[in-house]
């Protein structure tokens, strides 16, 4: 039937789960439906999409690893300097590795291989190539589930509470 957004008490999201186990939170009283999709589980039980937990839970920080399926997922499948999107993507490093540039999500970026070579060791203004998007370290781990859904285009209502993730 679909997944639900699970926010903590301070509207915050915490993960996403299952529209069975979201459906067991409510019923225990443990959470409250925020939105729903008009979809019914029962004739009186909406399908909720976003329910919202009525404790505080406390959440470690957790490290998103620098890999690159996860520097490629954060770009969007897309060169940052020329917009290409296909299969014959590298990673290039912003500050060259030979100029001290480091591995980190600050100084990577997802490139097509035109672009890497044009570039090659110089940094992106001196090769007057403009970066579409400056690279940073995404927030949350959650990040990357979230913005699996909402560039699907399924659970737009979800927008709202997971702006700046």
């Amino acid at each position: 039937m679909g997944k639900v957004l699970v926010l903590n008490a301070s509207y915050e999201p915490l993960n996403i789960t299952s529209w069975r186990r979201a459906a067991v939170l409510l019923i225990k009283g443990k959470a409250e439906r925020v939105e729903h999709n008009g979809k019914f589980v029962y004739s009186d039980f909406p399908l909720p999409t976003v329910i919202r937990l009525r404790h505080y839970v406390r959440v470690p920080y957790k490290e998103i690893p620098l890999t690159r399926r996860n520097i490629l997922h954060r770009d969007g499948h897309t060169c940052q300097y020329c917009g290409y999107t296909g299969d014959e993507l590298t990673l290039d490093h912003v500050i060259p590795r030979s100029r001290g540039g480091a591995d980190s999500w600050e100084n990577i970026v997802t490139a097509c291989v035109r672009c890497n070579v044009n570039k090659g060791s110089r940094t992106p203004h001196e090769a007057h190539m403009m970066l579409r998007h400056h690279p940073r370290r995404p927030y949350s781990s959650l990040y990357f589930e979230v913005s699996k859904h909402l560039k699907s285009g399924s659970h737009q209502e979800w927008q709202k509470y997971v702006i700046g993730l």
